[in-house]
């Protein structure tokens, strides 16, 4: 007998151990599973399913609501504003804004165009157009003082005028012109820029850019220019110092870059001047005003052009380099 081992207690508190049974139910059992007092079993429509939501339930089951959907983005405080529609055509790689056809077209700059289209100079198809930004679709017909214009490749040329011509597109009178010694150069319609006199000879430029012929001759592009002078007298050096430091003429003050006796010659008859000023005759002018007057006046230098290689009377296009210099100017 091991006497490390304690005694059984006897204390009462301890359950007690079920007794054993028959291995049937007691009637108390039987009655507590009665088939009669058991729940009823509920069917699959009444069990909510997993994952579904009971709205998913009730919509399956024919008793959910008809709903419309909502805008994806309301005014606050009302309804959706409606959509402006855009007063212009829209735009595709084939149209061209309006005032820029104008200006492709040799009539004027841009900004001068959206000025004729506001003013409803402008018509499209025989409709009037007053909107900026409209767009000229192929087939458009554009007509601008009763004319249709036409888009055309910018053409450039550059001549030597003679002297006897004078310089515009048409003369009532029926003289020479230097639209005659340019005729046949290219199939588009291209202008003088800028004027020189009928007596006066040199370089002049043809284009049918409007945009640059108009930076060209305005006042304010100060385009550099070089005259060689044949007076019937010999130049003075304080008539020299007078033109560099300003003359007062009709129309204002004018002087001059710079005058130098030309080179080449043992003449003092015959100078070089050369100026940025635009101003009609200002060359003869300021001759004149001193007491010269003047023989010959030719242009050699035109915005950068010379006439290298250009005999009298002639005339060459200009370089895509020479058009590029001329639109930095």
């Amino acid at each position: 007998m091991n006497k490390d081992k304690k005694p059984r207690s006897n204390d009462s508190s301890r359950p007690t151990r079920r007794p054993k049974t028959d291995g049937k139910p007691s009637e108390q059992r039987k009655r507590a599973f009665k088939k009669d007092d058991r729940p009823a079993k509920k069917s699959f429509a009444d069990k909510p399913s997993r994952g579904r939501s009971e709205k998913t339930d009730r919509q399956e089951r024919g008793e959910h609501k008809s709903f419309e959907r909502r805008p994806a983005v309301r005014a606050v405080g009302g309804e959706r504003p409606a959509v402006r529609k855009p007063s212009v055509r829209k735009t595709d790689k084939d149209t061209v804004r309006l005032n820029k056809y104008i200006a492709n077209a040799g009539i004027c700059s841009r900004r001068e165009a959206d000025k004729l289209i506001e003013a409803g100079s402008v018509k499209v198809n025989g409709q009037v157009v007053t909107q900026m930004g409209f767009q000229v679709r192929p087939g458009d017909v554009v007509s601008y003082g009763g004319e249709t214009l036409s888009t055309e490749a910018k053409r450039y040329f550059l001549m030597n005028k003679p002297k006897g011509y004078i310089t515009t597109v048409d003369d009532p009178q029926e003289r020479k012109t230097v639209m005659m010694l340019i005729d046949g150069a290219c199939r588009e319609r291209i202008y003088p820029v800028g004027r020189l006199d009928r007596n006066t000879t040199g370089l002049l430029l043809f284009t049918n850019d409007g945009e640059l012929a108009r930076k060209l001759t305005h006042p304010s592009t100060m385009v550099y220019k070089v005259y060689q002078v044949e007076l019937n007298k010999a130049v003075t050096r304080d008539d020299m110092k007078k033109m560099l430091e300003g003359i007062e003429l009709e129309d204002g003050m004018i002087k001059v870059d710079d005058v130098q006796y030309a080179e080449g010659f043992n003449d003092k008859r015959v100078v070089g001047v050369a100026l940025h000023s635009g101003r009609n005759r200002i060359v003869r002018r300021i001759f004149e005003h001193l007491g010269y007057e003047v023989h010959k006046l030719d242009r050699v230098i035109f915005a950068g052009l010379t006439k290298k290689d250009l005999p009298r009377g002639r005339y060459r296009e200009l370089t895509d380099k020479e058009v590029g210099f001329l639109k930095m100017v």
